[in-house]
């Protein structure tokens, strides 16, 4: 099994509370995974407001997304057996319902090529 980080993002608020609903969906879907034994790090939300980007040359920017839309909202850490499994496990988020996205990226290990 390898391990595959789920980045959570959307152009709405990224700091908006969630309702009830939205919460017992993630909580569904994650619970979902876990049950499946897929779950490797339930990840958290992540901070917009307390976001900075370090460039070379020691210039530091407001947040990583000065030049996008979207806002990383959170992440988590899956096992899978490949990328398409990965998929098919972030196929069911929640995020996806209010026009959000999941990106899917492999985790590297010492002697993968990337």
């Amino acid at each position: 099994m390898k391990e595959f980080v789920l980045i959570f993002r959307s152009s709405t608020n990224p700091h908006a509370n969630p309702s009830p609903q939205q919460m017992q969906e993630r909580m569904n879907w994650i619970g979902g995974i876990a049950a499946q034994n897929k779950l490797a790090d339930k990840g958290n939300r992540l901070s917009a407001n307390q976001a900075k980007t370090l460039k070379p040359g020691n210039v530091i920017t407001d947040g990583p997304y000065k030049e996008t839309s979207e806002f990383i909202t959170g992440y988590m850490t899956v096992q899978a057996a490949g990328i398409d499994e990965a998929i098919e496990l972030a196929k069911s988020n929640p995020i996806l319902k209010a026009g959000g996205n999941v990106e899917i990226r492999a985790v590297l290990t010492p002697g993968d090529n990337g």
